[in-house]
């Protein structure tokens, strides 16, 4: 995910629709036998408040600062979780942080517990991990690649340059009506790049399949592959958000323009059992679904008061869907404090907002000016009446051109997930 301005983390948006005819029938995946079903009322849905959640928190917090191992998580950005069958909970990170935390001072002489690093100064870092958590909400476990003595990313780097960011997840059955579960995981491919791009170039979108309930890597396969398209502002990268209803599976994700401070939501449909195979996948042109992604238009298009972050999350409230996303749009510094939403009856919009506002707290720190929250993302699994439990990522963004990583890992408070109970409302409530 790309994170803010001069970090290394964020991410991207989408979009989707239905459709009918039979002149276009050979084009699309034929409708499961079961729909969505009958739609409830759908009144407007606009964020009105925040409470904090400090026992997610300081879940993450404690585990993060356990030195009992060297070779797990001690901070990372991306925070996107799914429930699995036995009632564990798989949370997927980003760039993760790795190895141990040291107490005060750190090697600024600041008064903050401080993060491992080598001898030239760099921080033990991995372009993503997974972090397993028991029924009881304790992270237990952090899963990596490579080996005991030399731990790679989870999702290894691919060949000839770039890395893979994960994103979304669900479990679903392996095949269409198969007893047998697995997790698909969304995973952003990008590639290193300059000027504007560079953290990284979006190069496309791809599936991992993970078994259950050991979680092994099975295979990875490309369903949005964007390398084609010259203009890199204009390749579009799904999976920052999913949703099920009925048979389907809705993805969203956005395009990247480094020109705008505001994306563009897309989105895709597969129907379920079907997320891995890529000749079931189809991109909402405006009017119908296709098989082609090059032609997928937006479902929220940025411009104006408008647009979404690269990373943004998606919800369903009753017979409402909810958008909610870093206000990258606002004026000011709204972008990296801020979250707002948007609403619809359908996937494909059309979405109602920007409305209502949140600004949630970030950690003091060493420079708390440069603090920059991004990266909201809705826990559905966890909200049970409490609230819909919703992260964020915080990280330190500037000023421009000084380099990131001494505050960084001079501050475990940074590049740790934070976590609110948010509440969402018809407007005027």
């Amino acid at each position: 995910m790309r994170n803010p301005p001069i970090t290394r983390t964020t991410l991207a948006v989408a979009l989707f629709a239905l459709l009918l005819l039979t002149a276009t029938a050979a084009l699309l995946v034929p409708a499961p036998a079961r729909g969505p079903g009958p739609r409830a009322a759908c009144p407007g849905r606009i964020l009105t408040g925040w409470s904090a959640d400090p026992g997610t928190t300081a879940a993450f917090a404690r585990y993060g600062d356990d030195n009992s191992r060297t070779d797990d998580w001690t901070g990372g950005d991306g925070t996107h979780s799914v429930r699995l069958p036995d009632g564990r909970t798989l949370w997927l990170f980003s760039d993760t942080f790795l190895d141990r935390i040291h107490p005060p001072p750190n090697s600024q002489g600041a008064p903050y517990r401080w993060r491992t690093t080598d001898a030239g100064g760099t921080p033990f870092l991995r372009h993503n991990s997974l972090v397993l958590m028991n029924p009881a909400g304790t992270p237990e476990r952090t899963l990596t690649g490579g080996t005991p003595a030399a731990p790679g990313p989870y999702f290894p780097d691919p060949p000839g340059g770039g890395w893979r960011w994960p994103v979304h997840a669900t479990v679903e059955p392996r095949t269409p009506g198969a007893p047998e579960q697995v997790v698909r995981v969304l995973l952003w491919n990008r590639v290193p790049g300059t000027g504007p791009w560079l953290f990284g170039m979006p190069h496309g979108t791809e599936v991992a399949t993970l078994s259950l309930p050991d979680l092994r890597l099975e295979s990875l396969t490309p369903v949005a592959d964007q390398h084609a398209v010259t203009d890199p502002g204009r390749r579009v990268l799904y999976g920052t958000a999913l949703v099920r209803d009925g048979d389907w599976t809705y993805v969203f994700g956005g395009d990247d323009p480094p020109s705008t401070p505001a994306d563009s939501g897309y989105l895709a449909r597969v129907p379920a059992g079907r997320l891995a195979d890529r000749a079931a996948w189809r991109f909402w042109d405006g009017a119908r679904w296709r098989p082609d992604a090059a032609r997928a238009a937006p479902v929220l298009r940025g411009g104006g008061r408008r647009g979404v972050g690269s990373a943004f999350t998606v919800v369903r409230d009753g017979g409402t869907w909810v958008l909610l996303t870093m206000d990258t749009a606002g004026s000011g510094t709204a972008g990296l404090r801020t979250i707002t939403g948007y609403w619809a009856c359908s996937p494909q919009g059309p979405w109602h907002g920007p409305a209502g506002r949140i600004t949630p707290p970030r950690p003091t720190g060493p420079d708390p000016d440069h603090v920059a929250v991004y990266n909201p993302q809705a826990h559905p699994e966890f909200t049970a009446g409490a609230g819909l439990l919703l992260s964020y990522d915080v990280n330190w963004l500037g000023p421009p051109g000084a380099p990131a990583d001494p505050v960084v890992n001079g501050d475990v408070a940074l590049y740790r997930p934070r976590f609110l109970r948010v509440r969402l409302a018809p407007p005027g409530r």
